[in-house]
């Protein structure tokens, strides 16, 4: 059986985020997965990256700014019929709300344990798997 190579966009403006959250994930997060990444700093870049490229997951920083991954997520829902599952990293677990809001698939909370992110993300790709 080989593995199913996905594309995961990760959004934040702070590199360091962008790199804990590639790491709380890791190349194959579960057997028979894959995962490469692409990244964006900012609201442009990632729609503009949503808008070109097949990507199989949205992973965003609902505590980057300016443009929050919340506005993002919420505003890619509204837009795209096709939009891709998001996961919505958030620094309060009290704020799930608002990612409720966006229309999020799920949350995760900062600081990111590599177990619950890394199931989380395999259970993501293989919810919405491409038919």
């Amino acid at each position: 059986m080989t593995d199913r190579l996905c594309t995961v966009l990760l959004y934040s403006d702070d590199p360091q985020v962008r790199d804990r959250m590639r790491m709380a994930v890791g190349t194959r997060p579960a057997p028979g997965l894959q995962i490469e990444f692409v990244e964006a700093s900012t609201y442009a870049e990632t729609i503009r990256l949503v808008d070109d490229y097949e990507i199989d997951l949205l992973l965003l920083d609902g505590e980057a700014s300016p443009g929050g991954g919340i506005g993002i997520a919420r505003q890619i829902k509204d837009d795209r019929d096709d939009a891709p599952p998001t996961c919505l990293v958030i620094a309060r677990a009290a704020d799930r709300w608002l990612a409720a809001y966006a229309e999020v698939d799920a949350t995760l909370v900062h600081p990111l344990d590599p177990v619950t992110t890394g199931g989380t993300v395999a259970e993501l790709l293989r919810t919405h798997a491409p038919a």
